[in-house]
């Protein structure tokens, strides 16, 4: 390839980055937002029981974290229970508790604000169902994989598992109980036609990628403690 040649490929491919690059030449003032425009005029942003569900979405996670870290620097519900074992059941059935008001909160929130046409039609009915389906297969199969302690933050209480587990649905997704909980919410949107829902759940999503920011890192670090210990014994 000549020089020419070469200069004239240089050109082409910086224009096409300058074309593209970082979308800074995207003129954002012609994207068609009237779908978005139309879904935040189903929604009223005031409406008691959507703030009721999205506190609620916010404490869950919130709650089991820093419980789970407080226990797990003071050993005080172990002691208070006199077991970790009893300790992480209790913890893990209040958790079961706050998430069935989260479910319940979100279920009101959604019955209480108008219906969105464009979502009320048969296809957007069965996807719902699908996703619904989806999320409980993720949730059940997750639970039993790695049972109730592992479930509920044992190893916080220092309940821990032998090795990690990779067997379905581990093997196809990371953290499947958060991703099958949040399937769960968008499916009854989908099924409710309500566009509060889908806010709701994406507050859901927001809210498990948040907590798992915090929750792996800190999981793996229980788990090295544990690796030393055994070095040194």
């Amino acid at each position: 390839m000549s020089d020419s040649d070469t200069a004239a490929a240089g050109n082409k491919h910086s224009e096409l980055l300058d074309c593209c690059g970082g979308l800074n030449n995207v003129d954002y003032s012609k994207m068609d937002l009237t779908w978005m425009e139309e879904l935040l005029k189903h929604i009223n942003f005031h409406d008691s029981n959507f703030c009721i569900a999205v506190v609620a979405i916010i404490f869950n996670p919130l709650f089991w974290n820093v419980v789970a870290r407080w226990e797990h620097r003071t050993r005080r519900l172990s002691k208070l229970f006199g077991s970790p074992y009893l300790a992480c059941y209790c913890l893990g059935f209040v958790i079961i508790l706050l998430n069935v008001y989260r479910s319940h909160s979100m279920t009101v929130a959604m019955k209480a604000q108008a219906r969105w046409e464009v979502m009320d039609r048969a296809d957007v009915f069965y996807i719902g169902v699908a996703l619904i389906v989806l999320g409980t297969v993720l949730v059940v199969s997750s639970f039993l994989a790695l049972g109730f302690t592992g479930t509920f933050l044992g190893d916080y209480f220092g309940i821990l598992m032998d090795e990690k587990v990779t067997s379905f649905p581990f093997s196809i997704i990371e953290n499947p109980m958060y991703w099958g909980s949040t399937a769960n919410y968008l499916g009854l949107a989908l099924i409710g036609a309500s566009p509060v829902g889908l806010v709701l759940t994406a507050i859901v999503a927001v809210a498990y990628k948040v907590a798992i920011r915090y929750e792996g890192p800190f999981t793996g670090l229980i788990y090295q403690e544990r690796s030393q210990r055994r070095k040194h014994e």
